[in-house]
């Protein structure tokens, strides 16, 4: 076994009281655990998203605080650069704070990595899930 690496994390404290309700809920003993499966979950997802290649389709789903300046401007700009590979986008407002933005993707996979790593990029985004999965 490698040797442990302690370092500290700044995080909301409304995210870190859902955390360690959903680690407890899950059965972890400690947020050490939680944080490691979290890592190589994020890690798996890289790699998986950096090997796909040739024509895909899929959704990317994210969360984001359109209180942020900007940030609807931001996305609607990444968006329209990115109209080769976004088939359609769905936009519901969750309450006064947040919104949920599906978009629908089919296209060349580098594209959709492209979008991907530009969407990540803008302030205000709280979650950014994609699910991709290559055309046979």
């Amino acid at each position: 076994m490698s040797r442990v690496t302690r370092f500290g994390v700044s995080v909301p404290r409304e995210l870190l009281r859902e955390f360690d309700d959903v680690i407890r809920q899950m059965g972890f003993r400690d947020r050490s655990k939680a944080i490691q499966v979290a890592m190589r979950n994020l890690i798996s997802d890289y790699k998986w998203m950096q090997e796909v290649s040739g024509e895909s389709v899929g959704a990317v789903v994210l969360l984001f605080d359109h209180t942020v300046r900007g940030l609807e401007d931001e996305l609607t700009h990444v968006q329209h650069h990115f109209t080769d590979v976004i088939s359609s986008t769905m936009h519901i407002h969750l309450d006064e704070e947040n919104c949920l933005e599906i978009v629908a993707l089919r296209g060349d996979s580098r594209r959709i990595k492209e979008l991907m790593r530009e969407l990540a990029k803008i302030r205000g985004i709280k979650q950014l899930k994609v699910t991709v999965v290559s055309l046979l």
